[in-house]
This record gives C-alpha cells, structure tokens and sequence, in this order.
C-alpha cells in the first residue's frame, strides 16, 4: 500500500521504522517541529531524521489541515494515512484524501484515556490494565472504529515508565496487522461508544503537586505516574521544593495532620495524609526517595533526620 505517515517522537518513529522495513511505500512524512514542552523532550526519537536517512520528504506542521498538504495528497494518491503519537486533529477533508481514511495508534484501551498522556493518567486512576488501540480517524478525536486493541497488566510497582517500554513494543506489529487487515478489505470495524469515551488534557507541573489531603495510594500512584524521566510528583519541606522519587502505602494507620512527617518506617519516613487523617482512619505514605532542586537525591531517612514538620503543596 501508498502510506503517507503523520508522527512524532518516539512513538511515531517506531511506527514509521516499521513501515519502512516493510513491502509498503512511503512518499511522505508528516511531523510536528520541534518542542520544548516537558513532555515532547521526552521519548523524543526525531521521525523528521530518521525520515531524511530514507530521503523521504518531511512536511513539518503543528497542524496540518492546510491546502498545501491537501495538494500534496492529491498527487500522491495514497491508500492510507498512518498516523502515531500526531497530537493536534486531522480534518476529514485530508483524511478523506486516502483510499481508506486514516488510521491513527493510540497507547489507551479505547474509549477510555483519549487524548494525551494516557498512561500517566491512568496509572494516577489506579487501572489494573493498560493497552494500545489502533482506530480509523474520524471526525471526532479519538473515537473513530477501532481495528485492533491490545490489553497489557499493569503490575503492583509498575510505574509509567515501566508501561511505556511494555506498550511501545507493541505499536510496530500492531500497525502492521492493522494495515493488512485494511487490505485484505476488511470492514467489520468495532464501533466505539461515545457514552464511554473519556478524554484528558495535557499534563503539566500542577497535575505533579502532591495533596496531602489525598488518600495514601493515590499519592502513591501519582508518585508511580510521574517517575523519571517524567517530571516528578513534588511537595515543600521548610519553604523548599522536594521531589518525590519512590514511596508506598504505610502498613499502619496515622493520625493527625496531612502532611506531617510522622515517623520513621524501614528505610522510609512516614508521611499522615489522608482525608480521613483526624480520624486516624487512613494509612499513610512511606516516601523512600527524594531529589532537592539542586539535583541531588537523597534517601528519605537520611534527609529527614528529625520527625516533626510538615510537607505542604505550596511553599
């Protein structure tokens, strides 16, 4: 098949290694300029690169409904648009441009977590699984019939990163099933329910601030979500910003204040939170790790050598 690809980072670029070692064309690809933003540093293969070793032209769009990639699709008469980790909507006046629409990869179990950092989302949310669903583009974000799904465990301590290398393994064999089985004239797509969709926003440093007034496994799993190279989950200590780098639930419950640096638990310190914590009716936070501002990481016994503070959201 004619395939033009639309991706970026490192989603798109496994995507896009796979086309090429494949028996499919690629005339052109489509990509988004280089960022800044904390989270399109991260896992940032560049397609444009590995697209220009190929000597395929790259087109770079923030948003690429314009005319002059309608003229290039026009001439080029593709089969299908590809599209990974594309993070802004396609109109279907471009997708319409390809025998077969567009078909985009998404790392979420479709209808639940469209739109961006679905795997920290849903770490954060405390889901049992996570997965990878591939979908035919439509006039609505994310909730076009679905192709294929995968669903992938997410285990005890897995944190994001762990899910990360456990879901992009699959976005190469998972597109090039998908497109065989477009072309093989397959049309009994799964519909998705809209009643079911969820869609969430981009993440950024306030979704990383620690309540204390949370239940001690949803800092946890916020703590999970935001692990390196992710931009940490934080709180103050004394004015200061402390970055949290491991923690778990307390086996005891802790009374007092949310907040509090309580006592010590193993090679921990254990930290009162809770919205129930007057009562003495919540377990606590053991916080294992922590790295200051200044870069450096510390063993949470050893930076707290005294019990008694408290740890803030804000300074």
């Amino acid at each position: 098949m004619r395939l033009v690809f639309m991706g970026y980072q490192t989603w798109g670029h496994r995507v896009l290694e796979a086309l090429l070692t494949s028996e499919h064309e690629v005339p052109l690809v489509i990509t988004h300029p280089t960022s800044d933003h904390a989270y399109e540093t991260i896992w940032n293969d560049s397609v444009a690169d590995l697209a220009a070793e190929h000597g395929i032209p790259v087109l770079e769009r923030r948003y690429a409904n314009d005319d002059e990639v309608a003229e290039r699709l026009r001439e080029l008469e593709p089969d299908l648009l590809v599209s990974s980790d594309w993070r802004t909507w396609v109109a279907p006046r471009i997708y319409g441009l390809a025998k077969h629409g567009a078909i985009n990869i998404h790392d979420a179990l479709l209808p639940r977590y469209g739109g961006f950092a679905p795997l920290n989302w849903a770490l954060i949310n405390g889901e049992r699984e996570v997965g990878v669903t591939v979908h035919f583009m439509n006039e609505n974000f994310d909730l076009g019939d679905i192709v294929l799904q995968r669903q992938v465990p997410v285990g005890d301590d897995d944190t994001v990163t762990d899910l990360f290398h456990k879901t992009i393994r699959l976005f190469a064999p998972m597109t090039l099933e998908a497109i065989d089985l477009i072309d093989s004239g397959r049309t009994d797509w799964v519909k998705q329910d809209p009643a079911g969709a969820t869609f969430f926003h981009k993440r950024s440093a306030e979704d990383s601030r620690i309540l204390w007034t949370w239940p001690a496994k949803d800092i946890v799993n916020l703590v999970r979500a935001q692990v390196d190279p992710y931009p940490n989950a934080f709180a103050y200590f004394n004015g200061e910003r402390v970055r949290i780098l491991a923690a778990s639930v307390s086996k005891l419950r802790l009374g007092g204040t949310p907040g509090r640096v309580f006592r010590p638990d193993g090679d921990g310190v254990a930290i009162v939170c809770g919205p129930g914590a007057r009562n003495g009716t919540e377990f606590g936070v053991v916080l294992r790790r922590i790295r200051t501002d200044d870069g450096r990481e510390h063993r949470a016994a050893e930076f707290f050598r005294t019990m008694g503070g408290y740890l803030t959201s804000h300074p």
